[in-house]
């Protein structure tokens, strides 16, 4: 087992809680002193992408397990609430479980590197710094813990935790309609939490620890059939709960995701964030819907996971095409993306739903890949949108040649999203077709699937020739091509795209032994 640790405190405790040391130095900071609020929430962040970087040369691949201890690394465990339980025999034990294995470690990437690019696209932030940068590093906070926590109890405390700055950051720093998205996003997802405490508070009393006969939040013994005793609950014995809980998990796990019908909160909240909470709501949050999913509710039930394959893939199918057809119909610039958005991560459903390992794979390499693309995406309307203050896309026409970095940029991102061959996405989208093919239940729904591509192609086609063919209007003569800082935050995650689209092996490799060892455990090979 792979251990890392800094002055004795584990690597996974630092990306958890150094972003939590960053606010208490932020809040310390006198007044005279606040022009450095942002300079040192970059630090912290660069610190959190640093770690990640020395955790990936450490990292070993070959290492898995779904219910086994061994398969994971950087563990760190220790007892966190051990009480009496008065009411019956026995004791109430939460553990503070970290652990990342090949399915979790590409998210732990992937949120220091957003964090880090979120909090330079940060500074056009000028009202309330102090309060901003501090909800924002516990943002971080909440998101890092969502993917490295193996008890159930402190993944739910890190999910809920994510809420609340989430909430402010888009009710104070947001657009007009601000609070109208913030408190829409919360209620959305506080009432999917809603269907996840049911479920975890119900598996904490049906299950029995084989070792010390203890109820337990713990999710690799949680994930081990001995420990829900056949006549329990959740025991095998009883299939429609099991069906039940498994559904109770989609609902709040798909409300994140979005999923159709519980998409609806997305574009409001996307339109109203600022520039660098889209980056991370895109970028980060999603993925914390899919990546639950595969954590808990396939390696807990994977007998649901067979049986609503066919439904979740029709899900995905709806993801696509629907989202695709309403990005086609905008003409603001950031509901597009946020639409698209939608339409992306039907593709990381329609992977998880074809129970492959080629299909996983590409679902949870397309995690990644549409967090680096879509944050460019939303970086690119933040650059347009803070010179000529719209993002409407019938205001444009002619940029290419009045803004030719900046076109560059977007031509690269909008292309990585469309799928083009040599680019991240090609990859991660053909394995999950692949994986949807393989699956002959759910075939069909992949076949229509692919008209997401078709219908991707055309609307991205059509931004690119609103934006910037055509004559430029009078009006912006006066636009600057995208600065130095701007172009800090967008060239990184462009050279990551071409990266991985030519050697993807890079990530694929992280999460090869993970991913089919989750498969062999769902169709119950040995």
């Amino acid at each position: 087992m792979i251990e890392f640790k800094l002055l004795g405190i584990g690597v996974l405790s630092w990306m958890v809680f150094l972003p939590v040391l960053g606010m208490i130095v932020l809040l310390l900071m006198p007044k005279s002193a606040e022009k450095y609020l942002k300079y040192i929430t970059v630090g912290f962040t660069s610190v959190l992408v640093l770690l990640a970087i020395v955790m990936m040369t450490i990292y070993d691949p070959s290492k898995a397990g779904i219910n086994s201890l061994a398969g994971f690394q950087f563990v760190e465990k220790l007892n966190w609430i051990d009480i009496p339980a008065y009411l019956w025999d026995g004791r109430i034990k939460i553990e503070y479980f970290l652990g990342v294995d090949g399915i979790s470690f590409p998210m732990v990437l992937l949120t220091a590197l957003i964090s880090f690019i979120g909090a330079i696209a940060s500074f056009s932030v000028k009202r309330n710094e102090k309060g901003y940068y501090t909800m924002y590093l516990f943002l971080v906070a909440g998101m890092m813990g969502v993917f490295v926590a193996l008890d159930f109890f402190l993944f739910f405390v890190f999910w809920e935790i994510m809420l609340l700055p989430m909430y402010f950051l888009i009710g104070i720093w947001g657009g007009e309609r601000r609070e109208y998205a913030a408190i829409k996003f919360f209620l959305y997802t506080f009432f999917g939490s809603a269907f996840i405490l049911v479920v975890m508070i119900g598996l904490y009393f049906s299950s029995k620890d084989p070792e010390t006969g203890l109820h337990t939040f713990n999710m690799l013994t949680l994930m081990d059939p001995r420990t829900l005793p056949a006549d329990s609950l959740f025991g095998m014995l009883n299939e429609t709960w099991r069906l039940l809980a498994f559904v109770s998990l989609f609902i709040g796990f798909a409300i994140k995701v979005p999923a159709f019908p519980f998409h609806t909160w997305l574009p409001d909240a996307h339109v109203e964030a600022p520039t660098a909470i889209s980056v991370i709501l895109a970028g980060v949050l999603l993925k914390m819907g899919t990546y639950g999913m595969l954590r808990i509710s396939w390696s807990i039930f994977p007998d649901g996971a067979k049986y609503f394959m066919v439904p979740i893939a029709i899900i995905a199918a709806i993801n696509i095409i629907y989202g695709a057809l309403c990005a086609m119909a905008q003409k603001d610039f950031k509901k597009l993306i946020a639409y698209s958005s939608i339409s992306h991560m039907g593709y990381v459903m329609l992977g998880m739903a074809s129970l492959t390992a080629i299909g996983i794979s590409g679902a949870v390499f397309q995690m990644f890949n549409h967090g680096t693309i879509t944050a460019v995406l939303f970086l690119s309307v933040g650059v347009i949108y803070d010179r000529a203050h719209t993002r409407g896309l019938n205001d444009f026409g002619g940029l290419a040649n009045k803004m030719p970095k900046y076109f560059a940029v977007l031509i690269v991102a909008f292309f990585a999203s469309i799928g083009l061959p040599g680019l991240s996405a090609f990859i991660s989208e053909t394995f999950i077709f692949i994986g949807g093919f393989t699956n002959h239940f759910i075939r069909v729904v992949a076949i229509i699937s692919m008209l997401g591509i078709i219908l991707n192609a055309a609307y991205i086609l059509w931004t690119i020739q609103r934006l910037f063919f055509g004559t430029l209007p009078e009006k912006w003569n006066g636009l600057t091509d995208i600065s130095a800082r701007e172009l800090i935050s967008t060239i990184p995650l462009l050279v990551i795209v071409v990266v991985l689209g030519i050697f993807p092996s890079y990530m694929l490799d992280l999460m090869k032994s993970s991913v089919n060892l989750l498969v062999n455990f769902i169709w119950g090979i040995n």
